[in-house]
């Protein structure tokens, strides 16, 4: 407690300095006058006294600087340093600005990987013990997290003994029916216990109550905030208002915390109970729900995996039709949210480490060379007193003055980029990021760049301490130093230009790698021509259109309306256009042939007549679907390539019929054509096995249309979505966009895409900083080796020789840098083979063009300062040393 209470007295008496100075010399006043009247009681004069007293006090001057030393905590003389610190940097500030403007660049690539990763990767998700949160579904042999069936969700739900609760979700497009037309909005059904499993409470009105999800229970809806806000302004009363969505009455019930989110459904505004009323969701056999589940305390992600493995074995057992082949996938929540992005952020990450790393090495190289231009300032301060200590004080304060200006400059940086780098990621992938909303530097940030920064301070103190040694210090009185200067210049600096461009290569060959990743994945074989074709996606309202034949007729007219729109070429509708995922598959049998049970299973589309001729796909065998193949017709399908030689290996698949598990008389269909495997799924997936139906026979209430046009793409949304509203008010349209726009902006494109430009330009970062560590380190040596160079071409060795002398030690440097880069570099890409298409993470080309590149720029950083050297004067040389 004393201790504490001496500390803010003194804090207190630097505050107010001039009182501490008056009190001060009322203290030595006192203590002499009481000493002076001692010496007077004892019998001396009041003179004799006076100077006995002053004797034996000693000098008053040096009393009073060693009281300030002591209260003072060496403030006045750090705030000297500090001054004396920013006085140097103004009488260099192409070193100032040098190193500031370099140290910030890496630290705002740093800091803002870092936030992203952060948000990503580190931030815990937002409910109540994340932890225990898991993502639970089935496992095929196409997709290892498999969507569950609702019959064996009710199983796992009833037997398992790991979840204290598991619930299902699964995201949709509501069509809602509003004032002014039918408008399709993102939403999600659920099992009554969704929310609970999560520990999300609504903030308004009440959660769905158990067993509100069963089918005959009144529909029920959530609200999202944001829904809430932007379509009921925030009215309490909503609660119990009824909506109106795919023609039914919803009643609202609750409204969700504002800062609710769940990544899988995106940006969902509609959160109803899931009814399992007829079709699909009461058939074993399909797929369409998504798990989230609670663990039990003490019970491990392990544990509960093996349980659900075992159960699902059961289920396979008991149902060996439907459930042959579906084993059960466990995974923490969090893992599925992020995805594919984890290596690509991790990636990034090590990219910016590397290019703050090149930077930090710049930033000391250039604080070594200018230490060795003070170092007979250091020997003369060290000479007249100074303290090694107190040396080492005014090295530190340099390192930080540098980095707090450079981190200050570097977080203005990185929020700009941080922003910038959120807006660049597609509307669609953002959605179900929503962990980058709201992006911004928040507290782990600030700790990241702190401890960055304070790693930086430490590297920048030591540096020139390491070489100006208190003993080596008086040495600089009776040297220049130049010679000195220049070996140390060629130990140290020229180690750290190798680093810097060993850095540069492996950031280079990343950038390569992964732009040739992307290059090939952009050109990837789609099996159709994508230019100047347009897709919308197109709702229609189940109760006005119940029956198929509605929708025959339905899909006939919007075919017929739109086809006679100005610049329309040929206009086709399908379940969902290409490039947008693998999935909606079914399990096919083949007539004739025995059958053990296995599940092929393959991609299902439903297509107009039209598909494959707006499409340019090519029709390899067969015959194109044609208006006539109608639900009075018998069943006809066309399947691709991959389903060919999959199943029909050396034989010919046309007039072959194909059917369900079961071979129902209605499943039943008759192979009419083989076409190019078209790309269903994403650019960097697998093309799957499909098979198209005919939408004259199997309508779709929810599909997309499919316009090639002779004019821009973008031109006819306005007349396409007119002409639509013209046939039906309440159909409603949604999702227009380019199929070169889809491409471009699909999940796997973008990944490619970023990785490639960020990684792309933090090597050319990389890249200018190592040339200019060369050029610093070529430039440094020839000024200290002019006498030499003079005395050499006084002797009469001619420029090429000049040139080849200091081109040759350039050569070196870059030559040791390449090799043990190109080292690096191998390991690094085997360490992101994951990130890469089409390319081996040891290509080449790649690898010998890199090479090249660095050595280009090496040598066009080596030559002016070699040029320099072969201009030298040997006369002005010799005479100014």
């Amino acid at each position: 407690m004393d201790a504490i209470l001496r500390f803010f007295r003194k804090l207190w008496l630097l505050i107010r300095r001039e009182r501490f100075h008056d009190e001060l010399a009322e203290e030595m006043a006192f203590h002499r006058e009481q000493v002076e009247k001692e010496f007077c009681a004892e019998g001396m004069s009041s003179e004799a006294a006076r100077y006995a007293a002053l004797r034996q006090f000693g000098n008053a001057t040096r009393i009073k600087e060693q009281s300030h030393e002591m209260v003072g905590f060496h403030l006045e003389v750090i705030l000297q340093d500090f001054r004396f610190a920013i006085r140097q940097l103004r009488k260099n500030p192409g070193f100032a600005l040098t190193a500031i403007f370099v140290l910030a660049l890496g630290f705002c690539a740093s800091v803002s990987i870092f936030a992203f990763v952060d948000a990503a990767l580190l931030k815990p998700l937002p409910y109540p013990d994340p932890t225990r949160l898991v993502n639970v579904t089935e496992s095929a042999a196409l997709l290892p997290i498999a969507n569950l069936s609702y019959p064996d969700y009710l199983d796992w739900k009833k037997v398992n003994t790991v979840f204290s609760s598991v619930d299902v979700h699964t995201g949709r497009g509501f069509l809602l029916t509003t004032p002014t037309g039918a408008e399709v909005v993102s939403g999600a059904s659920v099992s009554d216990g969704f929310f609970r499993t999560l520990g999300i409470p609504p903030v308004l009105g009440r959660d769905f109550y158990s067993g509100e999800d069963l089918p005959n229970a009144p529909q029920a809806v959530i609200l999202s905030y944001a829904a809430w806000q932007r379509r009921f302004g925030e009215r309490s009363d909503v609660i119990g208002q009824a909506i109106t969505l795919d023609g039914g009455a919803n009643t609202i019930v609750g409204v969700l915390p504002e800062d609710f989110e769940f990544a899988p459904q995106g940006r969902a505004e509609f959160w109803t109970t899931y009814h399992p009323s007829h079709g699909c969701a009461l058939r074993r056999g399909c797929h369409n729900l998504q798990g989230v589940a609670r663990l039990k305390d003490g019970v491990s992600i392990q544990a509960a995996a093996a349980e659900m493995r075992l159960i699902a074995s059961a289920l396979e057992k008991q149902y060996p039709d439907t459930n042959r082949g579906q084993g059960a996938s466990v995974l923490p929540l969090s893992e599925v949210i992020v995805g594919d992005i984890r290596p690509i952020l991790l990636a990034l990450l090590g990219g910016a480490g590397l290019l703050l790393l090149i930077a930090s090495l710049n930033v000391s190289s250039l604080l070594l060379v200018r230490s060795e231009s003070r170092k007979r300032e250091i020997a003369v301060r060290s000479a007249l007193g100074a303290s090694f200590a107190r040396l080492v004080r005014q090295f530190v304060t340099d390192g930080m003055l540098l980095v707090v200006s450079s981190g200050v400059l570097g977080l203005l940086l990185a929020g700009w980029s941080m922003q910038l780098l959120t807006t660049l990621i597609p509307v669609n992938m953002l959605a179900r990021m929503p962990y980058l909303r709201g992006l911004h530097l928040n507290l782990h940030v600030l700790i990241f760049a702190g401890a960055i920064s304070l790693l930086a301070a430490v590297l920048f103190s030591v540096t020139p301490m390491v070489r100006l040694r208190l003993g080596e210090l008086r040495e600089g009185l009776t040297e220049g130093g130049r010679g000195s200067a220049g070996t140390l210049w060629r130990r140290f600096g020229s180690n750290l230009v190798v680093v810097e461009l060993a850095i540069a290569m492996v950031l280079l060959v990343g950038a390569g790698l992964l732009g040739q990743s992307l290059y090939r994945l952009l050109h990837v074989e789609l099996g159709f021509q994508p230019d100047h074709l347009a897709t919308l996606d197109v709702a229609v309202p189940g109760s006005s259109y119940s029956k198929n034949e509605q929708l025959v007729v339905l899909h006939r007219q919007i075919l017929s309306s739109v086809s006679s729109l100005p610049g329309v070429k040929s206009v086709a509708t399908a379940m969902q256009p290409p490039v947008s995922g693998n999935g909606n598959t079914l399990w096919i049998r083949f007539v004739g042939r025995p059958y053990d049970g296995k599940h092929n299973e393959v991609n299902q589309r439903d297509v107009s007549s039209g598909y494959f001729t707006t499409l340019k796909a090519r029709l390899l065998r067969g015959r194109y679907f044609n208006e006539t193949d109608d639900a009075s017709k018998p069943g006809v399908v066309i399947i691709n390539q991959a389903l060919a030689r999959r199943y029909f290996p050396g034989e010919d698949p046309l007039g072959k019929k194909i059917g369900d598990i079961d071979l129902s008389t209605v499943s039943i269909k008759e192979i009419i054509g083989i076409v190019e495997d078209i790309r269903e799924g994403s650019l960097d997936s697998e093309i799957w096995p499909a098979v198209y139906f005919p939408e004259n026979q199997v309508p779709d209430s929810y599909f997309s249309i499919i316009v090639r046009t002779s004019q821009d793409e973008q031109s006819i949304f306005p007349a396409l979505t007119a002409a639509i509203r013209q046939i039906d008010p309440g159909i409603a349209t949604t999702n227009q966009g380019t199929m070169s726009e889809r491409i471009d902006d699909s999940p796997s494109a973008y990944l490619h895409r970023s990785s490639a430009w960020l990684v792309g330009s933090f090597a050319a970062m990389a890249l200018l900083l190592g040339v200019v560590g060369l050029y610093g380190v070529i430039a440094y040596s020839v000024s200290q080796r002019t006498r030499e160079i003079g005395v050499r071409m006084a002797l009469g060795a001619q420029r090429r020789s000049v040139y080849q002398l200091i081109l040759k030690e350039a050569g070196s440097l870059t030559a040791l840098g390449i090799v043990i880069g190109l080292i690096g570099s191998v390991a690094a890409a085997a360490l992101m083979r994951g990130l890469l298409f089409g390319v081996r993470s040891w290509d080449a080309p790649t690898l010998a063009a890199v090479a090249v590149v660095l050595a280009l720029f090496a040598l066009l950083a080596s030559f002016f300062p070699a040029r320099r050297a072969a201009s030298v004067d040997p006369v002005e040389a010799l005479r100014a040393e």
